[in-house]
């Protein structure tokens, strides 16, 4: 790797092939963790049922910590890339030594909380049986939290700086190691023990430790850390602190309070008693996350132009740049959507279940498609808000929405279940809120300003 392929010019133009310059290594980049998820459930689904149904509510858990540290990405995109489109360089090295700063001051907290809080929450909440082997897994898995932190870190800089490409390098490392680990460490090959669900934990914390490694060994040997001047030092700065913080504050809420309540979706699943309701939700966990990798990858490009359009001063060609994010989004999705509704067995065959799990398990694929649909369009208005810096309107249509998505969620759970598929319509509700929420905000003009960034 050299210094040659470097983006000298960080001022993005609204046109479909700069924003899929961004977007398509973003999306390669998201698909690999997310194969790796894919690949624990596939490998604990052979292993035992009991573990790949726990595995949806460690997994949700574990999410609400790593989507704070994405909602802390996406505010420091958002400053990196005004920034960028400002043409002001100089201050990348202050940004991400800030950056820094803070996300290990938040994953301590992470780890401080699911070793001394979580276990008197989860014990009244989750199911007796599987309580043990769920907070056993969540002690070794938060662990692996200041790697993720540091790795979204250095990230969100790659993209910021319009060398999204580079992303693939280390993701692949991440995915490889983590793949083989989860292989070794959860039967017990090659003289390893045999540790079962465990086993996936270590793996993935080891896998985001390398995944740290590498994106910082990138920015070196590229020459991205001689040419802004990175990691010489991480003194306190007030100015950039408390941009970053104004920013990601809402953003980090908005994450967590939306994932959390996705775990009370898993609990309330998990109240019902029936494993096999559990086992087919983690899979649509899965299925979310695999297919909507191009939706968040084109969601976080259009936090970026928004951004640098921004920065330009450009802010009457920001409309544009979201329509056509979205119409971008919106094909991409279809294609993973068509894919799975016309091959839905063999999707489900790769647990290694019966043909009653696939049975059951396919209606509620068709109802988690729709929701894809209007994810593909709302998380691209959504981030386009996120792009002004407006973050606080972000959580408060978060906060409508989930309002609206616990209402569904209890109804269809708790006081009137009709069926697991009724159930997970609840995302449809979700993502049409946000939908409409974010147009209307972003239409009105009431986020052209220069206030929000210093």
């Amino acid at each position: 790797m050299d210094n040659t392929a470097i983006i000298k010019d960080l001022r993005v133009q609204v046109s479909y092939k700069q924003i899929l310059s961004i977007a398509l290594p973003i999306t390669l980049a998201i698909l690999i963790p997310q194969i790796n998820m894919l690949t624990n459930s596939i490998f604990l689904g052979k292993y035992d049922t009991e573990a790949l149904g726990n595995a949806g509510i460690t997994g949700v858990y574990y999410l609400i910590f790593a989507v704070a540290g994405n909602g802390l990405n996406n505010a420091m995109q958002s400053v990196f890339s005004r920034h960028a489109g400002s043409g002001d360089t100089g201050a990348f090295k202050i940004i991400l030594s800030q950056g820094i700063r803070i996300c290990l001051q938040l994953s301590l907290i992470g780890i401080a909380f699911t070793w001394i809080i979580a276990p008197f929450i989860l014990k009244s909440v989750a199911a007796a049986d599987a309580y043990p082997q769920e907070i056993s897994f969540l002690r070794i898995r938060i662990l692996g939290l200041p790697f993720l932190y540091l790795f979204q870190m250095g990230n969100a800089f790659l993209v910021a700086s319009l060398n999204s490409r580079l992303l693939m390098i280390g993701f692949i490392c991440e995915a490889l190691l983590n793949i083989l680990l989860d292989y070794v460490l959860i039967y017990g090959h090659f003289g390893f023990p045999e540790m079962g669900f465990n086993g996936a934990a270590v793996a993935s914390v080891i896998a985001e430790a390398m995944g740290f490694l590498v994106v910082f060994l990138v920015l070196n040997k590229t020459g991205l850390q001689q040419k802004y001047g990175l990691l010489k030092t991480f003194v306190y700065d007030k100015v950039i602190n408390k941009a970053i913080i104004k920013v990601s504050t809402p953003l980090v809420a908005q994450y967590v309070i939306s994932v959390t309540t996705w775990l009370i979706f898993f609990f309330l699943i998990e109240a019902r008693g029936n494993i096999m309701d559990k086992a087919i939700s983690n899979v649509m966990r899965n299925v979310f996350g695999l297919a909507g990798v191009f939706v968040w990858a084109f969601a976080s490009t259009s936090n970026v132009v928004v951004s640098n359009l921004m920065g330009q001063k450009r802010e009457d060609k920001v409309m544009e740049a979201i329509t056509k994010t979205m119409l971008l989004s919106i094909a991409f999705c279809l294609v993973m959507v068509i894919l799975l509704n016309i091959f839905p067995e063999l999707f489900f065959s790769l647990f290694g279940k019966d043909d009653a799990f696939v049975e059951a398990g396919i209606p509620v694929a068709r109802v988690v498609s729709l929701g894809m649909l209007f994810m593909s369009m709302a998380n691209i208005w959504l981030n386009g808000v996120t792009g002004t810096g407006k973050t606080k309107v972000n959580l408060m249509i978060e906060i409508v929405a989930i309002i609206f998505y616990l209402l569904h969620s209890f109804y269809f759970m708790k006081w009137h279940f009709v069926s697991l598929a009724m159930a997970w319509s609840n995302e449809v509700v979700y993502w049409s809120v946000i939908l409409i929420m974010s147009f209307i905000f972003l239409k009105s003009g009431k986020w052209k300003t220069d206030k929000q960034l210093t």
